[in-house]
Parts: structure tokens; C-alpha cells; sequence
């Protein structure tokens, strides 16, 4: 043995050739900072060994490696500006070291090399992969850039055009594509990889391949002339640009690195890239990235436990009601491979369900992404029905029918009556408390909330709201049933709304009172958009839920919180509702809808719109970017703290990740209670202060008072 640590050994195998095994003991291999220690130390051991004529570097898991460790970032990210850098410059200086060994090297890449791991097999002369690897550089994703050299090695080694790609867009590649694109020099069978990974090492160790031009291109400057410079940055610049916007500074500067290193050797380039990581590490949206990823982490660990705790096996799930929410449902569970029984009371309803998914499935197939057979197999595992009879061997029920209190409870009482005691009956309702329908249920322990969001096949959340007599087995089922069917459950309790509209309407109440105080709704939208970083602003939301639908569910949030979110007087969405002016649905609401010339759709700030709410508004006014976000964002945020002060989320991770899931929450801002955070607690107390003359939901709870005077984090 050469060395030996408790993440990675090196053995000299026969005819000289010595075996680098990444081994963690946890369930994958990462560079922790132990991990990186002990690279440095076995490339000590292997530098002045005169018997070892090439390395090859393989993983004795089922993936190579799968990044950095993230979990450490935080810490190490609020330390200063030059103890991080400090970090990064003698982590890549090891990367660098075990690159410069005086012999071939090779990395046998499977599963998953992704960050680090990508970085590590980049630092080896040459890489084979086998058909199960997936290789790239995903640090954008946190709000990063490469920086253990990937930013030096990758560009020299596939060119900077792909480079820059893979690296702005942060999507890995499976072996084929890494192959065609130059990131591997073979790609073979899984039980292959190994034996042919050190017969190419041997080839260049008897010089039957140059490995000494691959490393020498690798510390060279980028071979590119001014022409092919100039046209490879400033494609790479426009591409950023239209996708990533200015909210995210990660690509913009890697783009800006990788230009600026092009003419510089691995030395040079690579003090670049450690200046842009840390410049990085400390932006907002570092901050913010990181934190979704420790948060989804939270969130998909908490679904695998309750899951785990499951003894029921859901083999048949059956859908009540066929519209197009009902139709989606039925897809998600049956593409899964769960078959699915969908009943409606007319053939039409569930004509419309079953080419709801038969749309979804085509344009999976325009796409490339579906098959005919994955098509026929999917809608085969889809029953229609009109007779409750055929639920009788059910083991989950999800009812989705209109979103009326009575008609749900009539429809669950008559499920009930139908189903094996033993089936577990859930409402896909949007606001109706779970208790109060648990009142038509002989079984209420059986019962609980399960809301999808529109669309179901896109949106990734699914609430699941645990009503006060809902058992533990209940939930934990329907937790195990949501994750099958691909979703991310979070578990929440009952109050009206739930969670994520219990928090959505305060920002709509924040709207409709800055548009009556004379704001302009197109402006409103304009600076939530493109400032804020919502997907859509207030008023182009509400036009996409439905006025119908938003107004009724205002009333319902008025009847549970009557302090906060009564009825406001002459509200637009409610002048649009009288007006029938439904938005999307029937193409008319804040903005009018239609399609140009082209077959094109088009969306118009709507002169009607305007009339109705100038009867009721106040003249004109021209309000600051920062005005028109914190009069929306606060009562979203009061909000979100008041249900996290209640039990009804379990932490403010939780929290984040619903509404980044549910409702599109800006990720590079990292949900609602990174931004308070982000902003400090006390900065938060005092701007809402600023504004708590405007009503109840400007003001905030003597909790968070509280935690901001003594310094507090909701992430501790």
C-alpha cells in the first residue's frame, strides 16, 4: 500500500502501475476538506516513487464523485475575503500538484463526476467513461463557478464554445456526448471500465499515446486567434445574457474569466479563477443558491424518512373529477407507473382528462423525450369510469372536484361509503379547510389535504395538509405516494389556505392597494418581473389563476383571517370578476389576450381594465421600484413568519422551498425567508414598520421583533 486514508488509498498494482481508489466512508465520495488533505498527501506519497510508472484513478463506489462538499460552503463562505480565498488557492494548488506527477494518469469515470469530481478527472491526462456516467460542472446552480481549476482545464481540453456552455448552464453530459464533445477519450461498458481504463494508461506509459501534448495543452494558454476570440466570447456573452438576465452573476463572470484567461498559462488562469470564485462566494445570490440546494436537501430527506415509515403500498390510485387538474393528476400517477382509475360523473369531463394527458404525452414526444410505447403504456394505466363501483379496490383516492365546500364533502361522504376501509381518501383543494371536510367522514384519521399545483405534470410542490385527526400512517403513505409519483412533498397543517396561499394572498392584497393608491398595474408587473424576479408579475398572475378563482379564494382567506385579509373595498380583482373579465380563461382580465398575425400569442394592458379601476383609484402616482416591492413582499413575508410562528410549516426551509416550487419564488433570492434574512432581520422590522400604517399586513409578530433584537436567524 502507498497510502492509505479514510477516504482514498493508493496501491501499486502489477507492471508498475499504481490504483488511486476513492472509498469515503459515507454513501458517496465528495472533497470534503478531509478528502482533499488526503489527495495531497497520496500525491506526495506517488510523486517520488520511481517504481510507479502511471496512476489510475477510479472510484470503489457506484458513482466517481460527486462535488464539493456543500454543507461545509456556508461556514466557510462568511469567514473574510482572504481566508476564503486562501481556501480555494491551496485546494486547486493540490488539483494542480497531482496533475504535475512526473507519469501518465487516468481517470475511470461511472455514475455521477460532477463538480469537483469532473474537476479531478480533468486533472488526469486522459479519462475513460462508462455508459452510466453523467460528467459536469453544475456550480452555476449555486450561484458559482468552478474552482478547483475547471475553468482553466475545461476550456483547453473541449475548446472554450462548449466549455463555456457547460459550464453557464451547469448541465452535465452522459458518456456519448462527453465522448463526442472531447471531455473523455472512450466510452465503454460498466464492467469494462477498469480493464480498459489501464490498458490506455499502459498505452501511455510505452508512449503509444502522447500524454505529455494533453497535459502540456491543458497549462498552455487557450489556441485560439483574435477572430476566433472575439466570436467565441461575445456569442458566449449574448447567450448569458438572454438566459440568465442580470439577477445571476455567476455565468456573466465566468464568461468574463475564461475570456480574460485566454491568453494566460494554467498559473495565471487559475489565480483568475480562485479571484472569481470568492468574488462569488460572496454574492446574495451565492448565498441564496446554496441555500435551496441545503434546503431541498432538508425537504427530500424529510420525504424519504416519512416515507420509509410507510407500511401501505399504494398499487392503485384513483381520481375523482376529470378536468384538466384531474386529467394531470392521473397522468403524473400513471407515467410513473402507478395505475390510475379516473371518475367523473359525464363522458365529456372525462373525454377532456384523457386528452389532457394524451396532450402532455405528445409534446413529450415532440420533444424527443417520449416514446410510442412509453405514450400507449401511460394511457393504458389510465381507467376512465363513471361508476364509483370501480374504486372499491383503490388504495388512495384523490377527489379534485370543483373547489366548493358542499360538492366536496357530498363527493368524499359518497367515496367513503365505496372504498375499502383501509383506503386513504385526500382532497385536492386550493383553500377549503381539511378539518371542516373531515366533518362528512365516518374515518377522518384516513383523510388529509393533497394539493397539486397547475400545471401538475411542470409544477414540482405538492402540499400535503395533516388535518387535526389525520393519523401519522396517512400522512407517511401519501408522502411515500407523492414522491412516487416524482413530486416533492411538504407536509403542512390545516388552516385556511394551507401554506403557500395563505401567504400569496397578502401580496395580492399588497397589489390591489398599491393599484387604488393610483399605481400602474403594467409597472407593477414590469418592476416584480424584472427587478424582483418573479416569473410573473401580480396582475399577469391573477389574470393566469382566474379572477373567479382569486376572488373566491380571497373571500375564503377573509372568512379565516377577518383581522388581516378582509375584503378590500372596490378591489380591481373583484371589479374584474363583476365584469366577467376572468383573465387568460376567457382572454380578457388586466390584459387582454389573443394571437397576432403569425398564430402568436399576444398579451395587451387592457384599456377596460384601466376604466374599471379608475372609478375607485386614486389619480396617477409614479411609486420607486423599491416602494412597489416592499409594499407586495412584506405581508407575503409577515405572512410566511406568522404560519412558521404557528406550526402550521415545520422551518423556514420548508417554507422556502414551497414557495420557490409552488409559486416560482425568484431561486437566486432563495424564498421568502432567505430574502428577510438576507436583508437582516432588524433592516426587515424596521422597513415594515415604515409601512404598518397601511394595514395588518404590514405588521409584523413580536416574534420576529424579538428575534431580531437579539440577533437571531431563522436558519440556525
Amino acid at each position: 500500500m502507498i497510502y492509505e486514508g479514510k477516504s482514498l488509498a493508493v496501491k501499486l498494482l502489477d507492471d508498475g502501475f499504481a490504483e488511486l481508489v476513492f472509498d469515503a466512508q459515507g454513501s458517496v465520495n465528495k472533497f470534503d476538506r478531509q478528502t482533499v488533505t488526503e489527495l495531497d498527501e497520496a500525491t506526495v506519497a506517488l510523486k517520488d516513487r520511481s517504481d510507479v510508472k502511471g496512476v489510475l484513478v477510479r472510484s470503489a463506489k457506484s458513482t466517481f464523485i460527486v462535488g464539493a462538499d456543500i454543507t461545509e460552503f456556508t461556514a466557510l463562505f462568511s469567514a473574510p475575503e482572504d481566508e476564503v480565498l486562501s481556501w480555494v488557492e491551496k485546494t486547486s494548488q493540490v488539483f494542480d500538484r497531482f496533475e504535475d506527477l512526473p507519469f501518465p494518469t487516468i481517470a475511470a469515470v461511472n455514475g455521477f463526476a460532477l463538480g469537483g469530481g469532473c474537476e479531478m478527472a480533468l486533472a488526469c491526462d486522459m479519462r475513460v467513461a462508462d455508459t452510466s456516467a453523467s460528467i459536469g460542472l453544475p456550480e452555476v446552480k449555486l450561484g458559482l463557478m468552478p474552482g478547483f481549476g475547471g475553468t482553466v482545464r475545461l476550456p483547453r481540453v473541449i475548446g472554450s464554445d462548449n466549455a463555456l456552455e457547460w459550464m453557464t448552464t451547469g448541465k452535465d453530459r452522459k458518456g456519448q456526448q462527453a465522448l463526442e464533445e472531447g471531455a473523455v477519450d472512450a466510452v465503454v461498458a460498466p464492467d469494462a471500465l477498469a480493464d480498459a481504463a489501464l490498458a490506455m494508461l499502459k498505452d501511455a506509459a510505452a508512449e503509444k499515446l502522447d500524454w505529455q501534448s494533453r497535459r502540456a495543452q491543458k497549462k498552455a494558454p487557450l489556441q485560439l486567434n483574435k477572430n476566433e476570440a472575439t466570436m467565441s466570447f461575445s456569442t458566449a456573452q449574448a447567450m448569458v445574457a438572454a438566459k440568465a438576465g442580470k439577477h445571476y452573476p455567476a455565468p456573466h463572470l465566468m464568461v468574463e474569466t475564461v475570456q480574460k484567461a485566454a491568453s494566460l498559462d494554467r498559473d495565471g488562469a487559475l489565480k483568475l479563477e480562485n479571484q472569481g470564485f470568492v468574488k462569488l462566494a460572496k454574492t446574495d445570490a451565492a448565498q441564496a443558491q446554496i441555500g435551496i440546494f441545503l434546503a431541498d436537501q432538508q425537504v427530500k430527506g424529510k420525504g424519504k424518512k416519512l416515507a420509509k415509515s410507510s407500511d401501505k403500498s399504494i398499487d392503485l390510485t384513483a381520481v375523482l373529477g376529470a378536468g384538466i387538474m384531474g386529467g394531470g393528476i392521473a397522468y403524473q400517477s400513471a407515467v410513473k407507473g402507478t395505475p390510475v382509475i379516473m371518475k367523473d360523473i359525464n363522458r365529456d369531463a372525462l373525454d377532456l382528462g384523457l386528452k389532457e394527458a394524451a396532450k402532455i404525452l405528445g409534446k413529450g414526444m415532440q420533444r424527443g423525450k417520449v416514446d410510442a410505447t412509453k405514450m400507449a403504456t401511460t394511457l393504458n394505466a389510465i381507467t376512465p369510469t363513471l361508476e364509483y363501483s370501480t374504486l372499491k379496490d383503490a388504495d388512495l383516492v384523490i377527489e379534485a372536484v370543483v373547489e366548493n365546500p358542499k360538492v366536496k364533502a357530498s363527493v368524499l361522504q359518497e367515496t367513503e361509503e365505496t372504498v375499502s376501509d383501509d383506503a386513504i381518501i385526500c382532497s385536492n383543494t386550493s383553500t377549503i379547510s381539511i378539518d371542516k371536510l373531515a366533518e362528512s367522514l365516518k374515518k377522518p384519521e384516513r383523510f388529509c389535504g393533497m394539493h397539486f399545483f397547475n400545471p401538475v405534470h411542470r409544477m414540482p410542490l405538492v402540499e400535503i395538509i395533516r388535518g387535526k385527526d389525520t393519523t401519522d400512517a396517512t400522512v407517511n403513505a401519501v408522502v411515500a405516494a407523492t414522491m412516487k409519483m416524482g413530486k416533492t412533498p411538504i407536509v403542512v397543517n390545516d388552516c385556511p389556505g394551507f401554506l403557500v396561499n395563505r401567504v400569496l394572498f397578502p401580496y395580492f392584497a399588497g397589489f390591489s392597494k398599491l393599484v387604488l393608491d393610483g399605481a400602474d398595474f403594467t409597472k407593477v408587473d414590469k418592476v416584480m418581473e424584472k427587478d424582483f424576479g418573479w416569473p410573473m408579475g401580480p396582475a399577469y398572475l391573477l389574470d393566469v389563476v382566474g379572477m373567479d378563482t382569486a376572488n373566491h379564494a380571497a373571500g375564503v382567506m377573509a372568512d379565516g383571517f377577518p383581522e388581516r385579509m378582509e375584503s378590500i373595498e372596490n378591489d380591481p380583482v373583484t371589479l374584474m370578476y363583476n365584469e366577467k373579465r376572468l383573465g387568460q380563461k376567457n382572454g380578457k382580465g388586466f390584459y387582454n389576450y389573443g394571437t397576432d398575425k403569425r398564430g402568436r400569442p399576444t398579451k395587451d394592458a387592457a384599456d377596460e381594465a384601466y376604466s374599471l379601476i379608475n372609478q375607485h383609484a386614486a389619480s396617477d402616482q409614479s411609486f420607486e421600484k423599491d416602494e412597489i416591492i416592499a409594499r407586495l413582499m412584506i405581508p407575503m413575508a409577515n405572512e410566511a413568519i406568522r404560519c412558521l410562528e404557528e406550526n402550521i410549516v415545520g422551518s423556514a426551509a420548508e417554507a422556502d422551498m414551497a414557495l420557490l416550487y409552488g409559486l416560482g419564488f425568484p431561486p437566486f433570492r432563495g424564498g421568502v425567508f432567505r430574502w428577510i434574512e438576507t436583508m437582516g432581520l432588524d433592516k426587515f422590522v424596521e422597513l415594515a414598520d415604515k409601512y404598518a400604517h397601511l394595514g395588518a399586513i404590514y405588521q409584523v409578530t413580536d416574534g420576529v421583533r424579538k428575534m431580531a433584537a437579539d440577533g437571531k436567524s431563522y436558519f440556525a
